[in-house]
């Protein structure tokens, strides 16, 4: 007999089912795989509802006061479901609090199977960046009409199902027998329904979809790597005119004056060929990354490729998915692009493999396992990144994650379909490869380089390029992480699997043997390295070390220093050994040997490192290098001030040409800031004049009631700041975002608002709280009126356009916390170098800090916006006038009473309706 689903979602007065009531019941009846009927009630829930609860679901107090208790419908409920599959998104919640309900009304229990929608789009939708039913519902573009209300709610979750079901029918067999075999920790009977999905794919048995392939057990989307072609490579001139570029456009772009003004800037600098670096600033806005993949269209090859280094990860996926195809729509030669990043971003099939050789118990692991599963029939490109996690810390990603070109086996049944081998691939037929700050940086940590030399480098945001190669300079020994690693290694007998894969030699047997007993005393020496430094150099948090203090240890001290060095060099050189073993029997090893020796090299890399890390904090005393121990965190670190002098990297020189390109690279007057930070003070600065009017487009207010920053209680900062921000939400209903420069006092402020703020019925995001940035960032895209509170990376790099966001509360001005360890180290630096800190280091980043605040609003023609900066500081402190003159010259700042802001504020923003009407 075909089961019948009963699709159910409940609204209720609140989380308890022992106090709280349901408010309105929805159930859509599926049979058939169609929808066959509804069912939906208000209910009295004898009780008043919360008002919070009031605004999410819109259903009032007055409202239900004539509907039905739930004892009057209970029956009727009861015997709806009767018989039926209970299905709902997120049932732990739904299937306990109907049951309790209905037993509090003396019928039966709930005893249905039951199904979650939830935990099916986690693995059927791997790619989805929310499994919310609202996000889901807006990504399949589900008809949605009453959010958060039942009879909408559960229609909506009965389309999903079927939505789910016509997915996991065109699954290959072989991935839903694996998957069934790891459902077990699924909830309710989840399990049973893809079982039943299972029987009837095993009935029909349909062959095989073309772009699928199975190899070892999964089924895989097929790879291709197309041959670049050069028809028409060379035989068309580049446009510089308007008529040329137009011509190119073919209605599909807009002539834009200061892009086409790029465009023959880049074009020239990399056809002259006069200057190794030049510097190009421009607004954000105007179509920066298509105004340089447009000329070097006509230059690049695979052989001299393009290289773009942009800041983020994010900003990669941007140029891969959203510019190059549309640029590649204008060409007769398409740009052919490979984005390059960290290995450990992508799957090894290897190590997947091996993860399903010992049962899991622990449910998210096995979630992901499931999940990539179905992921692998999509994906060419094993990035971990087109999966939108909000986290990749989980053991399971260590486990499962690439381990880098060095590591690829022509021996395993996966090395034709590997991802990084793939890649490789990709690159030789590329002539634009996509990489970030971050991999450029450590191409100089690099024993072989991953990025190709080229006559041509486009330093993308190239503003966050000193910050990054001081940032990757950073070594740290983190000695809590390491011993944990250690006993995991010790205490789980993984040297006793070690063993067996060395079998075939006696003196690696041996080798490995002196492996672990080199471990267990590097384990214990590492112990006393602590001890020294927590009792030598006593501190409640970090403390700076400098060469002085390491030379007045005791001779017990220092040969703690010495044991630990030597017994670094005893286990590279052993590794050693290893792997010149392994490289002898590799052809022999099986698939699950293979994971194991994986597993050892993570090992051995780690210890690499371990090792650069303590003999830089050993030996490396010169100015430019800082040295400090963080007792809390058990952790050394030494950080390189230089990093940032370009000359001194490996990578600068494998370049003939470099330009760097930015929407803020001249500070105040200061034409050559970022220049001379990387030492490269010869190079000029080309600036593309922005389109927009500030004067028309922006405001920037101070309220006169201010609070003096110094000398406030972090408790009373906050609450000046909360209070700002609540009297800015009753005044405007538009998103709000809110830029801190301390975490501290964004949770504080968070702590004041989130509550007064859902009763009025605004959401309430923040950094560190519920999400990943990006996912903040896509449910603040959502909202008509959400407060964002944002800090670090929220000051730049997001694209929230046009009516998006109209409102920005800077909390305080963005200077650097001088009591910051490394701060001082670096102040010290500069004023031994004759550099005053403040004002040629704190005061330019501030400036820029806020320049880059500013464009969060500001970033087309068309765009409006109001900043609120609740510093004095701007305006009284004797570096205001140079912060000032960072802004926009055009940009009308003014300091008023702040009912007299909100006012304003209001009259600014509706008079661009205005214009529009």
């Amino acid at each position: 007999m075909k089961k019948r689903y009963a699709v159910v979602d409940i609204e209720t007065t609140g989380t308890d089912p022992k106090s709280d009531r349901i408010i309105q019941f929805g159930c859509a009846l599926i049979e058939d795989s169609e929808i066959v009927a509804h069912f939906s009630t208000d209910i009295n829930p004898d009780q008043t509802i919360p008002n919070q609860i009031q605004t999410l679901t819109g259903i009032t107090n007055q409202r239900i006061r004539k509907a039905p208790y739930f004892e009057d419908v209970a029956e009727t409920i009861s015997n709806l479901l009767e018989g039926t599959v209970f299905v709902a998104h997120n049932i732990y919640f739904d299937y306990p609090f109907l049951s309790n309900e209905l037993e509090r009304c003396g019928m039966p229990p709930l005893t249905s199977d039951g199904i979650d929608t939830v935990e099916l789009a986690q693995v059927f939708m791997p790619t989805s960046p929310s499994f919310r039913l609202g996000d889901l519902a807006e990504e399949l573009q589900l008809v949605h009409e009453n959010p958060h209300q039942a009879d909408s709610d559960a229609d909506v979750t009965a389309q999903l199902l079927l939505y789910l079901e016509t997915q996991i029918k065109k699954l290959p067999i072989i991935t839903l027998e694996k998957i069934v075999a790891t459902a077990d920790q699924m909830a309710f009977q989840t399990k049973d329904y893809l079982v039943d999905c299972l029987t009837e794919l095993q009935e029909q048995r349909e062959p095989l979809a073309k772009e699928l392939v199975i190899v070892h057990g999964f089924a895989l989307k097929k790879k291709s790597v197309p041959l670049f072609s050069e028809n028409y490579f060379g035989s068309k001139a580049y446009p510089r005119s308007r008529k040329a570029k137009e011509k190119v456009y073919q209605s599909e772009l807009d002539f834009r004056k200061e892009q086409a003004r790029l465009m023959n800037l880049v074009y020239d600098f990399f056809n002259k060929k006069e200057d190794k670096n030049i510097l190009v600033e421009a607004a954000t806005g105007i179509g920066k990354t298509l105004g340089y993949l447009l000329p070097m269209s006509y230059v690049a090859t695979p052989e001299k490729p393009l290289v773009i280094s942009t800041v983020s990860l994010l900003l990669q996926e941007q140029i891969l998915n959203h510019d190059l195809p549309l640029i590649n729509r204008l060409l007769d030669q398409p740009l052919q692009a490979v984005v390059m990043k960290s290995s450990r971003h992508y799957l090894d099939l290897d190590r997947f493999y091996q993860s399903f050789q010992k049962k899991s118990q622990q449910k998210q692991y096995t979630f992901y396992q499931m999940a990539l599963l179905v992921w692998l029939t999509q994906t060419e490109t094993g990035d971990f990144d087109e999966l939108n996690m909000t986290s990749l810390k989980h053991p399971f990603w260590q486990k499962v994650a690439h381990l880098g070109p060095t590591t690829l086996n022509p021996n395993s049944p996966f090395y034709g379909v590997d991802f990084i081998h793939h890649r490789q691939k990709k690159l030789a037929q590329s002539n634009v490869i996509i990489t970030n700050h971050s991999f450029l940086a450590q191409e100089n940590q690099r024993k072989i380089p991953q990025l190709p030399a080229s006559p041509y480098l486009i330093i993308d945001e190239a503003h966050h390029l000193n910050r990054v190669l001081e940032k990757v300079s950073t070594h740290q020994l983190n000695i809590l992480a390491i011993q944990k690693g250690f006993n995991h290694l010790l205490e789980n007998k993984v040297f006793q699997t070690w063993q067996a894969l060395v079998k075939k030699d006696q003196q690696t047997q041996h080798s490995l043997e002196v492996f672990q007993d080199v471990l267990q005393e590097l384990n214990e020496e590492l112990t006393d390295l602590y001890q020294l430094f927590k009792e030598e150099f006593p501190t409640n948090d970090e403390r700076l070390i400098t060469k002085e203090m390491i030379d007045q240890l005791s001779l017990a001290s220092e040969q703690v220093l010495q044991r630990v060095s030597l017994l670094y060099q005893d286990a590279l050189t052993i590794g050693e050994q290893l792997k010149s073993y392994y490289l002898r029997y590799q052809e022999t090893f099986s698939i699950s040997e293979q994971a194991q020796w994986s597993d050892l090299q993570t090992l051995l890399d780690s210890l690499a490192q371990q090792q650069v890390a303590f003999e830089l904090f050993s030996e490396q005393w010169e100015a430019r290098y800082i040295h400090w121990f963080n007792v809390k965190r058990k952790t050394l670190y030494v950080q390189d001030l230089e990093a940032s002098q370009l000359d001194q990297t490996s990578w600068y020189h494998r370049y003939k040409q470099i330009l760097y390109l930015g929407g803020t690279l001249k500070i105040g007057g200061d034409r050559h800031y970022f220049a001379k930070r990387w030492g490269i003070p010869e190079a000029a600065l080309k600036i593309i004049s922005s389109p927009y009017d500030y004067e028309q487009q922006a405001r920037l207010y101070l309220p006169t009631e201010n609070i003096s920053i110094q000398t406030s209680s972090p408790d009373q900062y906050a609450q000046y700041v909360a209070d700002v921000v609540h009297k800015m939400a009753d005044h405007q209903k538009r998103p709000i975002l809110v830029l801190f420069t301390s975490h501290d006092i964004l949770n504080r402020v968070h702590q004041r608002l989130k509550m007064p703020l859902l009763h009025e019925g605004r959401e309430v995001l923040a950094q560190g709280i519920g999400g990943s940035r990006e996912k903040l960032l896509k449910r603040f895209l959502l909202s008509k009126d959400a407060v964002l509170l944002g800090a670090d990376s929220f000051w730049e790099g997001i694209d929230l356009p046009g009516e998006i966001l109209q409102l920005l509360i800077v909390t305080r001005l963005p200077f650097e916390n001088p009591q910051r360890i490394q701060v001082r180290a670096r102040n010290s630096f500069l004023e031994a170098e004759g550099i005053n800190p403040f004002f040629q280091e704190a005061v330019p980043h501030a400036a820029l800090r806020l320049r880059q605040a500013l464009g969060r609003l500001i970033r087309s023609e068309t765009d409006k916006g109001v900043m609120l900066l609740l510093d004095q500081r701007f305006i009284s402190a004797s570096y205001g006038e140079r912060l000032r003159k960072a802004l926009p010259k055009e940009l009308t700042i003014k300091q008023l009473p702040l009912e007299e802001i909100l006012t304003e504020t209001t009259q600014f923003l509706i008079s661009e309706k205005n214009e529009e009407n």
